[in-house]
């Protein structure tokens, strides 16, 4: 499973593990190649635990001995499965909670000397660029788009214009730095100045939207029925003052929410309503593709490379 250079001439198993401030996850996909030489993934396993790291972070400064031992189990399980499913080559990530955890380095040395994963913290900068790359073959270059990852504990933004990438930053803004109070006020000033400057010459901006957040939002306003990946931010605004005016344990009982989304949905609609009253955009697209399909798009390209991944006629 740790080998970077799999010998296996048929499809490649490519595993993410994305710990964010909310949730750890997994998402494993096969990788293939058409005649076109184009990238055919196929998603095998998603799985999404809710550690909620950032509630420990966030109050304290570090991560509690109880939240670090489920962490350590779910990775242990994580490797399990990465090994039922064949997985060739893996990338474990942390992000914001990690990032200003003082203890995170103590713990990502256990978890490492105790399951042989390898977690790697990156920077905020780097998270908004994967996202961004995520995301760009799917977009139209005759469209402007800001990239919006509201996560539980950083926003990363990246605008592009012409499918040029003008301006990118990361911000201490997310869902449960609002639930816990512990967002500066001056940092939701700097995001609104970035991003109004950034902009102040570009008339007509698309958000898109990632998180799963947004991915809920988005399905709670379509009511069950099927949408084209993208609603208004009128309709964003529309849910957002329904969902506020209720009480947790309404929300989870009205729209069938999980206790851990039922919370953090809330500080996300104000979020991406912030960044688009701030902007004046109109519309918001959800492609459904997170930092865990990013990192598993950049070692698909490294592996092709390397010419290992069978080709599909």
């Amino acid at each position: 499973m740790n080998n970077p250079n799999p010998t296996d001439a048929d499809a490649v198993n490519v595993a993410a593990i994305d710990i964010g401030s909310n949730a750890a996850r997994l998402l494993i996909k096969s990788i293939n190649i058409n005649s076109e030489q184009d990238i055919v993934p196929s998603k095998e396993l998603f799985l999404r635990i809710p550690i909620r790291l950032g509630f420990d972070v966030f109050e304290t400064g570090k991560i509690s001995r109880l939240k670090a031992d489920k962490l350590y189990r779910t990775i242990k399980a994580y490797k399990q499965l990465m090994k039922l499913y064949n997985v060739d080559i893996y990338r474990a990530t942390a992000t914001s909670a990690m990032r200003d955890a003082a203890n995170s380095r103590e713990i990502i040395d256990r978890i490492a000397k105790r399951t042989g994963i390898n977690i790697e913290v990156i920077s905020g900068n780097e998270e908004s660029q994967i996202i961004y790359d995520n995301h760009i073959p799917q977009l139209s270059k005759d469209t402007d788009y800001l990239f919006v990852d509201v996560g539980g504990g950083s926003t990363e933004v990246t605008l592009v214009c012409g499918g040029e990438k003008i301006f990118s930053n990361s911000y201490n803004i997310g869902t449960i730095r609002l639930l816990k109070s512990k967002v500066d006020e001056e940092i939701i000033k700097d995001l609104k100045a970035d991003i109004s400057s950034a902009t102040a010459d570009v008339p007509d901006i698309t958000i898109v939207g990632s998180g799963g957040n947004i991915n809920k939002l988005y399905k709670l306003t379509l009511n069950g029925q099927k949408g084209d990946s993208g609603f208004t931010v009128e309709a964003l605004r529309s849910i957002y003052n329904t969902l506020s005016a209720l009480e947790i344990n309404e929300r989870i009982e009205k729209f069938n929410l999980k206790t851990d989304r039922a919370d953090v949905i809330v500080p996300a609609a104000y979020i991406f309503l912030l960044i688009a009253d701030s902007i004046g955009c109109k519309q918001i697209i959800v492609p459904n593709r997170g930092l865990a399909d990013g990192i598993i798009d950049r070692m698909a390209q490294t592996i092709i490379k390397k010419g290992k991944v069978k080709v599909l006629h």
